[in-house]
């Protein structure tokens, strides 16, 4: 059996589509089928305002450096960021001087340790950067309960959990910005690419000087008037309004955007599906494995939760052995990392530490069928069977 972790996501009408596009259009940088595509996906995702971006990773840089220049936040302030999310979550918090405050992770939907988040909110917090884990959407009602009458932002990392539900309203409009990773092992693809919503016009503008080195010329045609005026002296083309980065993507890839979208309500219906028909599979072992289940799940992976870390440990090599691709549970603990080490102590974050030696994911698409469903249901019942017979399940 060969299961992979992704395989080739792209129809056979996406590549017509670029390829038609390639032959007939004049512009390949940043241009109308970008803007096409931004609209498309505000559309999908119920917000007002998208840009698109060349990754996940970037949509969070542009939303951190946004967010610390128009708020007047100050080096040193704090952000608090999940101990288990991927590392570009804490990276821009970093990079934009801010301090990344680490939390522990719960093993109900993989966000805040809710009951220890409070305690990590202090008077320099400016801002919850809110990780919607592996298709898991997090309590945001919770956090904002937790947060009451203070001043602290939510932002939300959308981009392993396209269209999660919490509430009755999809992730991503929760909170001030939002983003979402179109990488090509994601919900869809636009091989590489992300997007960051707002459904603040003022942000917006920020998110679209900041992808673009800060030109005026980026922002919404009818601002360009306000600003010309402005700055009489500056050539309007090259008028320069903040320090900003070049993360735009390219026609190309809103080509594929355009035509991915169209899919993505049926992916993630795929997507659920296995998933539930993968927590029927596990369930007979629910005294060595955990059952992490949601409502508002929009299933990115097929998560392995063991109690035991070398029972962890042998099944993994059973997997591999049988062509079935795994990885860790995203981060694991990232205070393991070594450029992290100097923010906490990594056997201080429980759940995230159970996480990074008990826990790993498999591939969960719209190429899971139910032959290779069946197929895990027999390793499973094999490895446990086989255990039991060798006397060595835990004790």
């Amino acid at each position: 059996m060969e299961w992979k972790l992704q395989e080739n996501v792209l129809e056979s009408g996406d590549i017509e589509a670029l390829v038609d596009f390639i032959r007939t259009a004049k512009r390949f940088t940043q241009f109308t089928k970008v803007k096409e595509f931004e609209e498309a996906w505000s559309r999908w995702q119920g917000v007002k305002y998208s840009v698109f971006v060349n990754s996940g990773s970037s949509a969070n840089l542009v939303i951190m450096n946004t967010m610390k220049e128009v708020y007047g936040w100050h080096d040193g302030d704090e952000v608090i960021v999940a101990a288990v999310t991927w590392p570009t979550n804490v990276n821009p918090v970093i990079q934009c001087g801010l301090k990344p405050v680490f939390a522990d992770v719960n093993l109900d939907d993989f966000s805040f340790d809710y009951e220890a988040l409070e305690s990590k909110i202090t008077a320099k917090t400016r801002a919850i950067f809110v990780t919607h884990l592996l298709g898991f959407p997090a309590d945001i009602s919770r956090i904002k309960k937790i947060i009451g009458g203070r001043d602290i932002k939510i932002l939300e990392d959308c981009c392993e959990s396209h269209g999660a539900v919490t509430g009755g309203t999809k992730i991503g409009n929760l909170g001030l910005a939002s983003s979402t990773s179109f990488y090509w092992g994601h919900h869809m693809t636009t091989v590489e690419g992300g997007m960051v919503c707002t459904n603040d016009f003022e942000l917006y503008k920020s998110f679209l000087l900041k992808r673009s080195h800060g030109l005026a010329r980026e922002l919404p045609i009818e601002c360009h008037g306000e600003y010309a005026v402005k700055y009489p002296d500056i050539d309007f083309t090259f008028l320069f309004l903040t320090d900003g980065f070049n993360l735009r993507n390219t026609e190309f890839n809103a080509v594929l955007g355009i035509s991915q979208i169209k899919y993505l309500d049926r992916y993630i219906a795929i997507r659920n599906e296995n998933y539930k028909k993968f927590l029927a599979i596990i369930k007979p072992y629910e005294k060595y494995l955990r059952l992490p289940n949601n409502p508002g799940i929009s299933a990115f992976c097929l998560p392995f939760i063991f109690n035991d870390a070398e029972l962890k440990k042998k099944f993994q090599i059973l997997l591999r052995g049988a062509g079935v691709e795994s990885r860790p549970f995203v981060s694991g603990n990232l205070l393991r990392q070594p450029y992290l080490a100097s923010y906490g102590e990594a056997r201080d974050f429980k759940n995230a530490e159970m996480l990074h030696v008990k826990a790993f994911y498999i591939g969960n698409n719209q190429f899971v069928n139910g032959e290779r469903l069946e197929a895990l249901g027999k390793l499973l019942a094999d490895f446990f069977n086989g255990q039991k017979t060798s006397g060595s399940f835990p004790s």
